[in-house]
């Protein structure tokens, strides 16, 4: 079988990539086995089909080749795989235009999304967004086809990303209206996983880490539920909770943004409480984007806000 033809673009992306390691064209044409002349052809095209000609490289003290502003974007996204290389995504890598590749948590999305976007539009940066669940958005992280990314805790191992909480949330008991749990708790403070016994439970996915601390719970405390449904995110829950009139354990997610007024909410009283993080991942090796930095600090506004508000009145 013959050897696998690579596009034109990569085969120029590759010249490019190894003038920026080598430092010069010449230690790239070694490198790549081809004359001085090709790789010059190779980035020349480069910058004509990506950059409208402006240069991604120039010559710097000793005459070692440096990256332009442009070049060092279009550099940092080559650690991306080849198959998402496009010739669309390299413009966008090479364009002068401000950008971010953000990944949201669906359930997240719900309550941050309008506020990211507030901030990057009034920035003139353009807006990339796409949703995962947690072991996609640390993959895409991990090999930066996201700039950033917003998720809950616990997440999978990880190696080349960075990771900041920003929220801590505890955990709380949710119940339908006209749930045998509502009607016979309902003005309690606090519930213990002791009172769900016997009650029709939502749960989560059994490969979701939640439904895996739910099902220890049951077993510590000797507590038998039934399960009548089980649910991926928030989006879901709440219309299954009515459906069933049923209960669940979940985050407490009222420092985002409150719960329909129709459930039942009491806090989870445990012996060890236990907490989700609200947190951002990035790429490690440095800050990051202008526009990642950008939303970071406006997140890290919002929520120290919404965290000031929810704090008890000193006596």
């Amino acid at each position: 079988m013959p050897p696998r033809k690579l596009p034109r673009h990569l085969v120029w992306l590759e010249s490019f990539a190894a003038a920026v390691e080598s430092g010069s064209l010449e230690g790239a044409a070694e490198h790549l086995g081809v004359a001085r002349s090709v790789v010059s052809e190779h980035i020349r095209a480069l910058e004509d089909t990506l950059a409208d000609g402006q240069p991604l490289l120039e010559r710097g003290p000793g005459r070692r080749l440096h990256l332009t502003a442009r070049g060092e974007k279009l550099y940092e996204g080559t650690q991306t795989p080849l198959h998402q290389l496009d010739l669309k995504r390299l413009r966008d890598l090479a364009s002068a235009e401000a950008s971010l590749r953000l990944g949201l948590n669906p359930t997240l999305s719900n309550f941050l999304l309008a506020g990211i976007a507030g901030d990057v539009a009034r920035s003139g940066i353009k807006l990339e967004v796409s949703f995962g669940g947690t072991f996609e958005l640390v993959r895409q992280v991990q090999t930066r086809q996201l700039d950033l990314a917003v998720d809950f805790t616990p997440l999978p191992p990880h190696r080349g990303v960075e990771a900041e909480s920003l929220l801590h949330l505890p955990f709380v008991i949710l119940a339908g209206p006209g749930s045998e749990l509502s009607q016979r708790h309902g003005p309690r403070r606090t519930l213990h996983v002791r009172d769900l016994d016997g009650q029709p439970f939502v749960d989560w996915q059994r490969e979701d880490p939640y439904g895996s601390a739910n099902s220890a719970r049951f077993a510590a405390h000797e507590v038998t539920v039934r399960e009548v449904s089980r649910v991926q995110s928030f989006l879901h829950l709440f219309d299954l909770l009515r459906a069933y009139h049923a209960c669940a354990i979940a985050p407490d997610l009222r420092l985002l943004r409150s719960f329909p007024e129709d459930l039942c909410v009491w806090p989870l009283r445990e012996e060890q409480p236990q907490f989700v993080e609200v947190v951002t991942l990035r790429p490690s090796g440095g800050p990051g984007s202008e526009a990642a930095q950008l939303v970071l600090g406006g997140l890290r506004q919002r929520l120290a806000s919404k965290r000031r508000r929810s704090d008890p009145a000193p006596l």
